[in-house]
């Protein structure tokens, strides 16, 4: 019998047989660096000359592995391939479908800690942030099968007599998947496998600072009996066969997850058909965010203060739900400004593979000198209290960053910067704290740390977030809790591990045939 859903557990690392497991983890993971991995096309392992180097962004002298790259011809394979697939993979019970997913998440579970440090050495998570992100993963498979066989089941219909009615859920068709590099784990694996579960076939497109991450599912999900050619791995460029991919006439969906400007340009080549398409392209874009936390001036100031560092800081401030905007009522504005200053001076940067460390690096050089970017612009905008520079040369390392009294419109306080970098401004009632929480074109994540009710439920109207959050921080969603997407330019509002994501994949037939 199933079982409801219950989100993973996160490890309590605090307990010492934890830590020595994921020590060894990290050990075993550590000597696995320098392989190659293939493209994946119907089950075929295909080698190439041209490679993607993955490096450790905590040690960038230090390579993870090498994948191989794909050009044009093997994403015409690819397609070809999941397109062939789809009319047999179509026609499989929706519920056999849900216990390739099941299976994946039990191995998953007994690899955890193996799947986490593979996040802390190719994407710089820190312990329990690999920890969350590998918990995530599972999450998804287990409710996206749950959510499978739900959909599956006979919908209540209006019933005319002599007639009989229903109304059933069938696949779209080849899927394209271009997941992000922040949550390389569980935002690929969700998308993946809710494309799967829903009865359409995958290319896979991993960004290319995760690709060995990427791999990893892809051997997990073979190893866990899904058929050849259900799921494509194709590392590559988003030039070379990203575009390709998306303008191709036998895709039929996409689904990407990463910014705002390759989001749009996704949409945007989508909805031109060519001669052979027959389809109007469906596309979930989930973006950027510029995510505010309101600190009303009735609020419990330390744990705002704390959910401040945390949402700006965890993982480098990598996350399209993390806080870079703090918005303080002036009579508590000081107060918090200090709180937030002590505690991010408590937090240990450097290699995250040491579990004391809280802020790791950076992705890649080119997210450092942009983060560096807007730091400098960021002095000409505000007052500089904390950080503002690089950190060790071994890493990709930006110290954590705060700002103070900037203006609501600054560039900070308007641009995705993607980093460790939180800019504070000041409001001078509740009411300008929501219009300057509201001024951006953004529209993902939004916490306000209150005791007013009135504010909160105020909030509850106005505050225009796809995630509001009340005395808590702005990142962190659970599957099955949060249903995670947002408004505006931070995407189509997709709720990802909500109860609506499983419909994008799938389109409603209904029957009607006269007894």
């Amino acid at each position: 019998m199933l079982v409801d859903f219950r989100p993973e557990p996160f490890t309590n690392f605090q307990d010492e047989a934890n830590r020595r497991a994921f020590e060894e983890a990290l050990k075993n993971v550590g000597s696995q660096l320098g392989k190659e991995y293939p493209i994946v096309i119907n089950g075929e392992r295909i080698f190439t000359d041209k490679k993607i180097t993955s490096v450790n962004p905590s040690k960038k002298d230090e390579i993870i592995g090498y994948t191989s790259k794909a050009d044009q011809d093997l994403a015409e394979k690819a397609i070809h391939a999941a397109a062939e697939k789809f009319e047999e993979w179509k026609k499989v019970r929706p519920e056999q479908r849900a216990r390739y997913l099941w299976k994946a998440a039990a191995i998953m579970r007994r690899r955890k800690h193996e799947f986490s440090a593979w996040l802390v050495h190719e994407a710089g998570k820190s312990w329990a942030e690999a920890d969350a992100d590998t918990a995530e993963a599972i999450d998804f498979l287990e409710f996206y099968g749950r959510e499978m066989v739900r959909l599956s089941q006979p919908h209540p219909l209006t019933r005319l007599p002599g007639e009989d009615n229903e109304m059933y859920y069938i696949p779209l068709g080849v899927t394209v998947v271009i997941p992000p590099w922040n949550f390389p784990l569980a935002i690929l694996t969700g998308m993946t496998s809710a494309a799967v579960v829903s009865g359409n076939t995958v290319v896979l497109k991993p960004a290319s600072a995760t690709t060995v991450i990427a791999s990893k599912l892809m051997e997990l999900m073979e190893e866990a009996g899904v058929p050849a050619g259900v799921i494509n791995l194709l590392p590559g460029s988003g030039s070379e066969v990203g575009d390709f991919l998306v303008e191709h006439p036998l895709t039929r969906m996409i689904s990407f997850t990463g910014s705002r400007e390759v989001g749009l340009r996704i949409n945007e080549l989508a909805a031109k058909r060519s001669d052979q398409q027959k389809w109007i392209k469906r596309v979930i874009a989930e973006m950027g965010g510029k995510d505010t936390i309101i600190v009303d001036k009735e609020a419990d100031l330390d744990l705002a203060a704390q959910n401040i560092m945390a949402s700006a800081f965890g993982f480098s401030g990598q996350k399209c739900s993390a806080c870079s905007r703090a918005v303080v009522l002036e009579e508590v504005y000081d107060e918090v400004l200090e709180r937030v200053v002590e505690k991010t001076k408590q937090l240990k940067i450097g290699d995250v593979r040491e579990p004391s460390t809280y802020t790791g690096p950076v992705i890649d050089e080119s997210a450092l000198n942009k983060i560096l970017n807007y730091i400098e612009i960021g002095k000409n905008e505000g007052r500089l209290v904390l950080g503002g520079e690089k950190g060790s040369d071994d890493g990709y390392y930006v110290k954590p960053t705060i700002f103070a009294d900037v203006d609501p419109k600054a560039r900070i306080m308007q641009e995705e910067i993607f980093g460790p970098v939180v800019a504070f401004t000041k409001a001078k009632d509740f009411d300008h704290a929501l219009e300057i929480a509201n001024n951006t074109e953004y529209g993902l994540t939004g916490s306000v740390f209150s005791k007013n009710r009135a504010n909160l439920e105020k909030a509850r109207d106005e505050f225009h977030v796809g995630n509001l959050y009340f005395n808590r921080k702005c990142t962190g969603a659970i599957v099955g809790a949060h249903p995670f997407g947002g408004f505006n330019m931070s995407g189509t509002d997709s709720k990802a591990g909500g109860r609506d994501y499983l419909l994008l994949f799938t389109q409603a037939k209904a029957v009607s045939e006269v007894l």
